[in-house]
């Protein structure tokens, strides 16, 4: 198994849990939040979808799915089109509403797009560092690893959410 085929696996089972996450699911019960500043179902698969996208195609040299296929016209938020949801206040998360069919396609696009990118990458490419913008400089390798575990993170916390409402 090389390095770019773990890297497939996990984010195969990113793009399993976050269409299990909204699979079924009413507009209302996706928008629901259980208290006033937390997240909704549909703001964390939609911020899962949006943070793999954008660091996928940064780290690709690419165009966000999210602009090149259109998904950005398809949700129609009401909030900056290149926002990714990274500190977003309540108001902002409040606005994130969509249905399930559509977080989950926009999700499977990115992650189309992601797996795309990851077949090209050879094991010496996970060393070339990326973003000068930390300190350390961030590696490829290291790049991946976080959007795989921040997504991770969040289509659990989706989950968690979804058996909150007994769904």
């Amino acid at each position: 198994m090389t390095p770019a085929d773990v890297f497939i696996d996990f984010f195969e089972r990113i793009l399993e849990n976050g269409v299990a996450a909204v699979d079924g699911l009413t507009d209302e019960q996706l928008a629901h939040r259980v208290s006033p500043d937390a997240n909704s179902i549909a703001w964390l698969v939609w911020h899962t979808a949006r943070v793999q996208d954008a660091q996928i195609a940064h780290a690709a040299g690419t165009e966000e799915v999210w602009f090149t296929q259109g998904w950005v016209d398809r949700f129609g938020l009401d909030i900056d089109p290149t926002d990714h949801g990274y500190g977003h206040t309540s108001e902002q998360v409040g606005k994130v509403q969509a249905p399930a069919g559509l977080l989950a396609d926009y999700l499977r696009a990115t992650h189309d797009a992601t797996v795309g990118y990851l077949r090209t990458v050879t094991e010496a490419d996970l060393d070339e560092i990326i973003d000068r913008h930390w300190d350390p400089p961030v590696t490829r390798g290291v790049r991946l690893v976080s959007i795989a575990d921040d997504d991770a993170q969040h289509v659990g916390q989706a989950a968690y959410l979804r058996g909150l409402l007994g769904a």
